[in-house]
């Protein structure tokens, strides 16, 4: 059973070469919602609210052949960030191509590599959306959403 860690701390022994910096800034932007809580998962680090996750990174390395690792099409190690999506962006996303694919466990869990180059601003939307598909809705209408 995880036991949840009080906002940004060191990263467990269970993924050692998860970046410690990559999970403090994936934390700056989960921990920022409303009652959005960190845990360690099987596999990386989560974001919660109450029971339900609403992103998930982890480091994925193809030669463990994880559904994490098939999922990604990974042929070296990548780290990796699951959220959900709905709709139109659901789709858009998928469409796009790398950096992001398509797990199959669940219809709308999307994952993205976090490449060097990443667009922070864009992973800091897509959380806050998968925070608000998956919070109460009292919570998710306490959240300032880019307008679209």
């Amino acid at each position: 059973m995880s036991v949840a860690r009080p906002n940004v701390g060191p990263v467990s022994a269970i993924e050692p070469d998860l970046a410690p910096a990559l999970v403090a800034r994936v934390g700056e932007i989960c921990l920022t919602l409303p009652e959005a809580h960190e845990q360690d998962a099987w596999i990386g680090v989560r974001w919660r609210i109450r029971q339900r996750t609403f992103a998930h990174l982890a480091r994925i390395d193809p030669a463990r052949h994880s559904l994490f690792a098939t999922a990604t099409g990974a042929t070296t190690p990548v780290d990796c960030i699951t959220f959900r999506s709905s709709g139109a962006e659901l789709e858009a996303l998928v469409g796009s191509g790398f950096p992001f694919y398509k797990p199959e466990w669940n219809p709308q869990v999307v994952g993205l590599v976090l490449t060097t180059d990443a667009d922070w601003s864009e992973v800091t939307e897509l959380l806050t959306e998968s925070y608000c598909l998956m919070a109460p809705q009292k919570l998710a209408r306490l959240v300032e959403r880019p307008a679209t």
